[in-house]
This record gives C-alpha cells, structure tokens and sequence, in this order.
C-alpha cells in the first residue's frame, strides 16, 4: 500500500511515517525545504517538494498518486481548509482512503484553570471554541467526504507526549525559565486527555487497516491536572509550583499557549476500542519528569525546541 503523509516532518506524521516505512510500505513525504526533503529521504521516505501554500497543486497531484493519504499536518487555518476541500474534491470518487490528523482541541472549554465535569465521547455534542472552528469544518468535510467515494476517517486525539513532544510537561518546563517557578493558570485543576505518541501510531494503523468509512476515533490514555504536573516538576528541579493569572499566562506561554493551558479537553475512546479494538499502553505521561531535554527547557534563554 503507497502512503503519502502530509506533515511527514512533524512529530506525530513524522513517528507514522517511519513506522509505516518499517512495516514494509512504500511512503512519499511532503517537504518544504530541501533540508527537510534530505531528513526524509535518510529515513526511507520519498520526499515530496511542496508546500499548503503555493505549491499545493503538487501536493494533490502526489496524493492522487498514493493509495492511501494522511493528513497530519499542523499549518495555517487557511491553508488547513484551502487542503481539505482540494483533497477531497480531487479523491472524490476514487475510493482511496484519507485520514486526517484532528486533536481533542476541537472541544476545549476555557476553564481559566477550573475543572471540567465534561467528558466526549467521539459522537457527543459539543460547542466548537472560534479559535478551533476551522479545524471542526475540516473534520465535517473529511467525514462527508465518505459519501462521496472516498474512504475517509478523522483521528482525534487527546494531548500526545512521548519523545520529542511539546505538551504540557515541557511547557511547564518552560515556565520555570520564565518565572522562576513550576508554573500552571488558576487553581490549575484542568486537564487534557492525553495518549502517548506510540499509541497514536497503533490507532492509525488499526485505522488504516480496519477503519470504516467516515469513521470518527478518538485516543486517550489518561489525565492529569496541570497543578499535578508543575508539582512533580517543581520537585524535579527543586524550585517552587506557583499560579499564574490569565495575563500572566500570556506573558509566559504566549496567547495561544496561554489558551491551552488554562483550558479543559476532556475525552473518552469509546468507537475506537468498541470497533478497532484499540488500548493504550502507555498510561503515565509523568513518567516523563526529569528528562534532561524537559530540564535544559527550565534553563533561561532555552528555546522551545531544544
């Protein structure tokens, strides 16, 4: 099966990508720069030289090429929705499968750092927050897409950590360079669902293999509240856990970054393990504490990436 994963460099496309290419599939990546196309290739990936911006015909010229496309990318709004609808309109017909890369985001609460009592199913109703409409419609239309002769599905799932990630733990890592302290927004009681990134990878594969069209599947593993996290970081590094105001937040994690971590994303698995089998087994995203990648991010002038 040739497999063509949009958003190959990132972390989560790039983790399916090399999986799939171990597993013995031939799989294309897309790569905006030839540095990125040279990083593909050395993991056995056929680069892709496009973009979601100008160069988007190629991209749906090479997805027209593959059995199966993945969209895990994480670009602009306008680009994510430019893509979906070109995508799906090109697949249209053809029964090839699309699977698209959403997250649990599309169902944040703003909490200001409150507990939620609220938990989703994949097929409950919710109201959509306006920062997270654009990736909502993308999901409609990949869904809809199934009663147009496509075989497409949406993966949805919570927080992802594991090796490389940039969550929660590593951006209250990031608060200690910034305030001295293991920071998290009000009483800090908030939560995201969360799933390790090697069972976000099982999902795909389940779903790749036995997925059904214009199936929904949600993955998570657990939760834990921010103010949990910044203690057992606090610990770590031997500094003190403090709360932020939402203004504080800002300054520290930036508006968007702020928004997360004030907010509640709360969900339940129930269509993939009832008709994919799936379970997590990675449950205890704290097990990541003391890292030495999480600790250079509490030194001061470390960038997000390091």
């Amino acid at each position: 099966m040739s497999i063509f994963v949009i958003g190959a460099t990132g972390f989560v496309g790039g983790s399916l990508a090399r999986h799939l290419v171990a597993a013995g599939h031939p799989v294309t990546g897309l790569a905006r720069t030839d540095a990125a196309a040279a990083a593909l290739a050395a993991q056995g990936i056929t680069p892709v030289a496009a973009d979601l911006g100008g160069r988007r015909p190629a991209v749906v010229r090479s997805a027209l090429r593959a059995d199966t496309v993945v969209y895990a990318a994480q670009p602009a709004p306008d680009q994510e929705t430019a893509t979906v609808q070109e995508l799906t309109r090109a697949l249209a017909g053809t029964g090839r499968t699309l699977v698209f890369l959403s997250g649990s985001g599309v169902l944040m609460q703003r909490t200001s750092g409150a507990w939620s009592p609220d938990v989703f199913a994949e097929h409950d109703p919710f109201t959509t927050e306006p920062p997270a409409a654009y990736r909502k419609a993308a999901e409609d239309a990949v869904i809809a897409a199934a009663g147009n002769g496509v075989r497409s599905l949406v993966v949805r799932p919570g927080l992802i950590w594991g090796p490389g990630d940039h969550g929660h733990v590593s951006m209250i890592y990031r608060s200690v360079a910034a305030t001295g302290a293991a920071s998290y927004v009000g009483p800090g009681l908030n939560t995201y669902s969360h799933v390790h990134i090697d069972d976000v990878v099982r999902l795909f594969t389940l779903a790749l293999d036995h997925g059904r069209a214009g199936g929904l599947y949600h993955a998570v593993a657990g939760e834990t509240p921010n103010r949990w996290i910044a203690e057992k970081v606090a610990e770590d590094l031997g500094v003190g856990a403090r709360s932020l105001t939402d203004g504080e937040a800002v300054g520290v994690w930036g508006t968007f970054g702020a928004l997360i971590m004030a907010a509640s994303s709360r969900i339940r698995a129930v269509t993939a393990q009832r008709e994919l089998g799936w379970r997590p087994e990675h449950t205890d995203m704290l097990s990541m504490i003391g890292e030495e990648r999480l600790r250079r991010l509490a030194r001061p002038g470390a960038r997000p990436d390091a």
